[in-house]
């Protein structure tokens, strides 16, 4: 079968050029059977080899590559996305004996060599972009002085301590999850390699570092080694305020996010807040760890407030989740007789936005309960959970009372109750909770089915 017509693969060639890493990974996978004879082969091919030379890219270029995306923290050091094609190109042209080798290095070199062969590839294309005397490192420095004034400095400082922010990535791990000894001496002397290179490098190797972490505020950890867990004011007063004051604005920013939680918004959204709840406890951890605070102003007392702020919020969502979730449980309103309590209202079937208004508050409810005990708010949430749970436990028997008496007018509703009393117990007490709710639901809705059924299981389990 015919290829692609020369026009239509150039035309295919510029589009995989220019699309995202992204974009052309999913491509690959899309291709990987194609037959090389098909109509589509030599675009597998072309596709392959583009991603080939992005790896290729992307490895030399480590430092600077998880810096160059879309939509940017403006906080943080940025650069357009095409500015690594761009710069690699520009490599390529005018530096292809350094290049070349890296698409023919022997499997067998020793990784250091490796290694510093990449950081020679920085180091020409730091002098590229700061000279910008030829065409293809003035075209990147056009577009990053048109993404920020001092784009084109920015990124060739970067490539400047490149080497050096290597070297501080492979040992990131290392770094974040053991303090002291070895690590803060290795800690220290990459950030003194990095200003011994350039005065203002400080901040910009922090950011870098940063770039590098899935969790970027916690680079905090890093500047606390380094500065030796500075007090609130050497470190608000020095050039490195900005990631202190970027961590406490990102904790406003999520405190205003959980406050505003909408209950029929769903239970995912519930999730997602909760976990950012969960994040501020972790960020406002790495503050109190990181440095010396004075609880009576500053910093210090911002974090005081914010964790009060936390704990308010949650529990505001605690109570809202009880009330809710006994309003999807509902009891009969008319005046009982003296001395009995009231009874299940069975009435209607479940009312589905008290139903999912009670899931979305009790997920975030179960979300935030490995960091309750830090946040201030595990006492509320333990009486919230003892306190429902009771109320549920009740519930059930009282349900279950009115199905076997024939008090129930339709079993049906009597079942979609018990089904989602299980499903909020589950979400308070985790384990099997629910589950046993449901099979006893089963009992008394068809006895008979449910013994031959624990029949089969007892005997399994001798099995």
């Amino acid at each position: 079968m015919a290829g692609l017509s020369e026009q239509k693969m150039t035309i295919v060639r510029t589009l995989v050029e220019t699309a995202p890493d992204r974009i052309v990974g999913s491509l690959q996978q899309a291709l990987s059977e194609t037959p090389d004879g098909s109509a589509l082969g030599g675009v597998r091919r072309l596709v392959e080899t583009e991603m080939f030379a992005r790896t290729q890219r992307n490895a030399a270029l480590l430092p600077i590559v998880p810096m160059c995306i879309a939509d940017g923290d403006p906080r943080t050091v940025t650069f357009p996305p095409r500015v690594l094609s761009l710069l690699w190109r520009a490599l390529r042209v005018h530096h292809p004996e350094l290049v070349r080798p890296l698409g023919g290095i022997d499997d067998d070199i020793a990784p250091q060599l490796l290694v510093d062969h990449q950081d020679t590839l920085l180091a020409a294309a730091a002098i590229g972009v700061r000279e910008a005397t030829l065409n293809e490192f003035v075209t990147v420095a056009q577009v990053c002085d048109r993404h920020r004034p001092d784009g084109a400095a920015q990124l060739a400082g970067c490539l400047q301590i490149g080497a050096i922010v290597r070297r501080a990535t492979l040992r990131m791990p290392e770094w974040l999850d053991h303090r002291g000894g070895d690590t803060t001496a290795a800690v220290r002397l990459c950030y003194k390699d990095a200003v011994a290179l350039a005065d203002d490098a400080g901040p910009r190797f922090f950011h870098m570092l940063a770039a590098q972490m899935a969790q970027p505020w916690m680079v905090l950890r890093i500047i606390s080694t380094v500065m030796d867990k500075p007090t609130e004011r050497y470190l608000r007063d020095s050039e490195l305020s900005s990631f202190g004051e970027a961590v406490f604005d990102d904790v406003d920013e999520a405190l205003s996010a959980i406050s505003r939680l909408d209950p029929d918004g769903g239970v995912e959204s519930a999730r997602n807040l909760a976990k950012a709840a969960d994040l501020v406890v972790h960020q406002v951890k790495e503050i109190e760890t990181g440095m010396d605070l004075q609880r009576d102003q500053g910093w210090g007392l911002r974090v005081v407030k914010q964790r009060a702020s936390l704990a308010n919020v949650v529990e505001g969502r605690l109570r809202e989740a009880e009330k809710v979730s006994l309003e999807a449980l509902p009891m009969l309103s008319a005046r009982q007789p003296r001395g009995r309590r009231p009874m299940p209202h069975l009435g209607a079937p479940p009312e589905p936005r008290l139903v999912g208004r009670a899931m979305a508050l009790l997920s975030f409810c179960e979300e935030i309960r490995t960091t309750a005990n830090y946040g201030g708010f595990a006492s509320a949430r333990t009486k919230m959970v003892e306190k429902l749970s009771s109320y549920i436990d009740q519930y059930v028997e009282d349900v279950l009372d009115m199905l076997r008496s024939g008090e129930a007018d339709d079993p049906e509703i009597g079942t979609a109750y018990l089904h989602l009393a299980a499903d909020l117990k589950q979400l308070l007490m985790g384990g099997k909770a629910g589950d046993l709710i449901r099979r006893r639901a089963f009992s008394a809705i068809d006895p008979e089915k449910a013994a031959a059924a624990e029949a089969l299981i007892a005997a399994l389990a001798r099995a």
